[in-house]
């Protein structure tokens, strides 16, 4: 029986990126939801056995008052982990998972962009996650806010400038404010779709480029080892 990925999308060139060829052949099929367009209730009909992925964007998980939809988006996301389902985060999604657990998201202290290595805690060694850390890959951070971890939770990796960068939530929940999706044959798109944050922050675009080429063929290959070591571990009876 095919199960769902169900993906929800803040901005178009914020996919599902290197993860969506690897989900495919899993069995998945991938579906999308336009954040503040489809309606994230339709969620609450899905099959337990499918996989939410809430992914990245330029916005703070706290502007609800600008983006009156993020209350809906939240609650929806909420119950998809209360439930117990399996649940992905990406930077964006990281900090919405957390504020549907009861988490404070807030402005960091500084803007990450760029390529850091990750530090897994114990934990995370234990957790699968240590084929996207050091000395296995290079991470890409690309974010100004950072969050407080949800009850129950546990963190999993950081890096040198955020302690909180990779966390798991129960046994189906992982949430990750980096991004192991990334594409670094696309990374244009994101120097066009962030093109006014990069000059705000004086980025070095062809440093910032070079980086990319330097490391993206490495994190695309240890991201499929992670993925694959991460929807074996989901618990038994969710993978058909």
């Amino acid at each position: 029986m095919t199960q769902t990925c169900w993906a929800i999308r803040h901005v178009a060139f914020e996919d599902l990126g290197t993860l969506a060829a690897p989900l495919q052949a899993a069995g998945y099929a991938i579906r999308y939801l336009e954040a503040g367009i489809d309606d994230p209730a339709q969620l609450d009909g899905a099959d337990d056995r499918d996989l939410l992925v809430v992914l990245g964007g330029p916005i703070g998980a706290y502007e609800t008052d600008s983006y009156p939809w993020l209350h809906a988006e939240i609650a929806a996301i909420g119950r998809w982990l209360r439930a117990g389902r399996p649940t992905l985060g990406i930077c964006l999604g990281s900090q919405l998972m957390a504020a549907a657990l009861g988490a404070r998201v807030y402005p960091g202290h500084e803007k990450e962009i760029g390529w850091y290595p990750l530090t897994a805690t114990a934990a995370g060694a234990a957790a699968g996650i240590a084929a996207l850390t050091t000395p296995h890959t290079t991470m890409l951070h690309w974010h100004g806010d950072t969050f407080d971890l949800p009850e129950g939770a546990t963190l999993l990796a950081s890096s040198a400038a955020y302690p909180h960068q990779v966390y798991s939530w129960g046994e189906r929940a992982l949430a990750f404010q980096c991004h192991p999706e990334f594409d670094a044959q696309r990374q244009e798109q994101w120097m066009i779709g962030h093109a006014g944050e990069l000059a705000g922050q004086g980025i070095d675009l062809a440093g910032l480029r070079a980086l990319g080429v330097e490391h993206g063929a490495q994190l695309k290959r240890q991201t499929q080892v992670w993925l694959a070591q991460w929807l074996a571990q989901l618990t038994p009876g969710q993978r058909a």
